[in-house]
């Protein structure tokens, strides 16, 4: 964990036990096993921007904060840290992310210890373009990622990329106006479609970082989707992974999974990301690979990298890992049992519906 400003010791401690989860929305499940990680010893508070947030119903604790990109924000949040006794605090949203990492140091300065990645690689994650740089600076192979529609136009009229090309904003999230062309003119029409969506949507702000650069045109992965959790401790040091095959999929988020036994090729490449994108915690990793008929692996191109607890997490904790627990133990200064970051009962998991009342 780190070692905090003046002295301070950051993490979860008699005098701070409690943990805050920021941005928590529907994420009831993570407050429920962050209190179970926490047996009694501590307190799970949560903050939203809206009240009407299901999570709210569970936590030990739950207030209303500022927007996110709001001035008070991060004071708020400072604020609820010293008059909570909070120990450790975590986000569960792309966009957060990189602003409680550019204050970090603020955090521990106060005792409390964000369990975000460092702002580098927070902002190369939300970055799409950014986050292939990254993979291809790793050595790892990347997806051919174009920033305007002239460089795309010209990498087709070379032979660099073929048809179908996907059209998706650069700082997007979920399926927010994601579209496969399939011809030049279906190119240029939805590249201007997302353009005009990306500037009418919660993700103009990120994209007002370089508007004329917002969307961009990426070649077609071959293969199917898996996800992956690359687990990490404090340090950023790789300690575990958990693999998932993809089986179907709503608003963006994985509805049905097979968590499978990590293949050697997953588990090298979850290793390498590691190194390339050190994070405290988990990373949530869309992966195409194309299952060869001796069971190996190959083609294994990365499509996003997300900084946080992702929606395809509750498989992994369904099948038996427990990163809640693992990251209260090291918060404590402890050393979590290694099969807590195993998934021991492999198989096939569907998400459920439920109904919270508010009020």
């Amino acid at each position: 964990m780190g070692d905090g400003m003046q002295g301070v010791q950051t993490g979860l401690t008699p005098e701070r036990p409690n943990v805050l989860i920021t941005s928590v929305g529907r994420r009831s499940y993570l407050v429920r096993w962050f209190q179970e990680a926490l047996a009694g010893e501590g307190e799970v508070h949560v903050v939203n921007s809206s009240s009407l947030t299901p999570a709210f119903a569970l936590a030990d604790a739950a207030e209303v904060c500022p927007l996110i990109y709001s001035d008070d924000y991060i004071p708020f949040l400072l604020q609820y840290c010293r008059a909570h006794r909070i120990g450790a605090l975590l986000s569960l949203f792309d966009i957060d992310v990189p602003v409680l990492s550019a204050h970090a140091s603020e955090f521990r300065a106060l005792g409390a210890e964000p369990i975000v990645a460092p702002l580098d690689v927070a902002r190369a994650c939300n970055d799409k373009y950014l986050g292939q740089k990254l993979v291809e600076g790793a050595g790892i192979p990347a997806l051919s990622t174009y920033l305007s529609l002239e460089d795309a136009q010209a990498a087709l009229a070379a032979g660099e990329v073929s048809f179908p090309l996907f059209v998706k904003p650069r700082w997007g999230m979920g399926s927010i106006g994601i579209y496969a062309a399939h011809s030049k003119e279906e190119l240029e029409a939805t590249y201007r479609l997302v353009h005009a969506q990306v500037m009418d949507s919660y993700v103009k702000y990120e994209s007002c970082e370089d508007p004329s650069h917002a969307v961009l045109i990426q070649q077609a992965a071959a293969g199917e989707e898996y996800g992956m959790d690359v687990m990490c401790d404090l340090q950023g040091a790789f300690a575990g992974v958990s693999v998932r095959k993809k089986i179907a999929m709503r608003s963006g988020e994985t509805d049905i999974a097979q968590v499978i036994e990590p293949p050697r090729e997953f588990v090298e490449l979850a290793h390498a990301l590691a190194q390339a994108a050190p994070h405290p915690g988990n990373m949530d990793v869309d992966v195409f690979a194309v299952q060869n008929d001796d069971g190996s692996y190959s083609s294994l191109r990365v499509l996003e990298m997300n900084a946080r607890f992702g929606g395809g997490y509750p498989f992994s904790h369904q099948a038996g890992v427990n990163l809640p627990k693992a990251l209260v133990a090291w918060l404590r200064g402890e050393e979590p049992a290694p099969e807590l970051l195993v998934a021991h009962n492999p198989g096939l998991y569907m998400k459920d519906i439920s109904v919270v009342q508010l009020g």
